[in-house]
């Protein structure tokens, strides 16, 4: 394949339309043909783009090599699938499905098709969180005793806070928290998940399975504990960090301070854009992305985990076997 690699964005909203811009004209090796959303106005900002109501559309588009998922997440695993079937490449915003079964079909399509699959973990793409794992891959902490991830979004109105879908603290929030701790701890799996949540911000859509405020401790199988947190009310703004305290040091990335007053795209713009340059080059290279399918399914089976946990108000066992191997 030629570079640059070719792309079909679907779901110009907020995160869609930064990475749009992104494949536009942040990197060299990328270039933006085509646009699908729903709705016309949302990609008035890329004129020189063609564009489709249709996301089906867009996929069978033959100048479109791979296509960017960013739509709501309950549409993510359907169009993965058919983007393989299609035989293109696929960057998926997190989650990529909502289900154990989805994210089956999503991981079997891409295999089926031999296209490459990345998810939207961008923290793993974060200067200082990268740093990190390659210290602890390095033997800095020793052995990984006691992991840490918060995310804490800026203060979330009651007017959208009433129009959030049930257990999307866990399925589009903490997933990123669940997907940064399993990576910061290499070769484990999470064996137990015991979680806790509620609506503190605003009490008031409790009753229609609104939360706003969780905190959710993880065993793995080497031992360690891990505990994810979050919060959609940070008043002082964006608020990303993560720890790793093992039996010969500890390692920390995005200290407080450093965010105070920032939002999504200021904190890491730099992550967003690393990651669709690594995509792209494992594309143009035939090699597989270093965030896959698999990967995704390991952080929602978490989440779904915790979502049971609350539920029944205990811990949730999960099989420390890794799921959907690749075949020898």
């Amino acid at each position: 394949m030629s570079s640059p690699l070719s792309f079909g964005l679907i779901g110009a909203g907020w995160i869609g339309s930064f990475h749009a811009q992104t494949l536009a004209s942040r990197l060299p090796n990328t270039r933006l043909a085509a646009v699908a959303d729903p709705t016309p106005a949302a990609v008035e900002r890329f004129p020189d783009q063609r564009y489709y109501r249709d996301p089906l559309e867009l996929i069978a588009d033959p100048d479109v090599d791979a296509v960017a998922i960013c739509s709501p997440a309950a549409s993510h695993a359907d169009l993965v699938v058919a983007a393989a079937q299609a035989g293109k490449h696929v960057f998926c915003e997190k989650p990529m499905a909502l289900t154990l079964d989805d994210a089956d079909r999503a991981v079997d399509a891409a295999r089926a098709a031999g296209v490459a699959l990345q998810v939207g973990f961008n923290r793993r793409f974060a200067v200082d969180f990268a740093a990190m794992r390659a210290a602890v891959d390095a033997g800095a902490v020793g052995t990984p005793h006691l992991l840490r991830s918060l995310t804490r979004d800026p203060g979330i109105s009651a007017e959208v806070a009433a129009r959030v879908k049930p257990w999307t603290i866990f399925n589009e929030t903490l997933i990123h928290d669940f997907d940064t701790l399993a990576w910061l701890n290499p070769g484990a799996r999470v064996t137990e998940v015991y979680a806790q949540a509620d609506a503190l911000v605003h009490p008031q859509f409790a009753e229609q399975g609104f939360l706003d405020t969780s905190v959710v401790q993880l065993r793995f199988d080497n031992g360690a504990f891990a505990v994810a947190e979050a919060s959609f009310q940070a008043v002082y703004g964006y608020d990303i960090r993560g720890e790793v305290f093992g039996s010969g040091g500890v390692l920390q990335a995005g200290l407080a301070p450093e965010h105070a007053g920032r939002v999504n795209t200021e904190l890491f713009a730099d992550a967003y854009t690393a990651q669709f340059a690594h995509f792209a080059d494992s594309v143009l290279a035939g090699t597989e992305p270093s965030v896959t399918g698999v990967d995704a399914r390991i952080a929602l089976e978490i989440a779904l985990a915790a979502r049971r946990s609350v539920e029944t108000k205990a811990p949730v066992g999960l099989t420390p076997v890794p799921p959907n191997p690749v075949p020898a």
